[in-house]
């Protein structure tokens, strides 16, 4: 099954950014990260708090701007604490300048690092 929703275009967000998108209800946060584009929850796993109001750092890593948790963006894993949960990730879909998540399927790398 799939639910492909589109996010934004490739233009949009310029790399080591991150942003809110609210689709479907679901409020998600998109990485450019290095050119490559990723797609999580947006409300961080130890409160609620808007990952997307947060920071990349150290390349792949988003700091919850509540507490300073953070997590690894291409695979959502939980890196530092107070954050032990890991994140939902959403397969992202590049067509052309588009960027689209599938709304049911994780992403490849969570995937691959089962």
């Amino acid at each position: 099954m799939s639910k492909k929703v589109f996010l934004l275009k490739r233009e949009a967000l310029e790399p080591g950014q991150v942003c809110k998108v609210e689709t479907d209800g679901c409020p998600l946060a998109v990485y450019n990260v290095d050119g490559a584009f990723y797609a999580t929850s947006d409300v961080c796993t130890h409160a609620t708090a808007s990952l997307s109001e947060g920071e990349i750092v150290d390349g792949d890593l988003i700091a919850c701007p509540l507490h300073d948790g953070q997590f690894h963006i291409p695979t959502g894993q939980a890196m530092a604490f107070p954050c032990t949960v890991d994140l939902r990730t959403y397969k992202v879909i590049e067509e052309g300048d588009e960027i689209y998540a599938d709304l049911e399927q994780e992403s490849e790398a969570a995937t691959a690092a089962i």
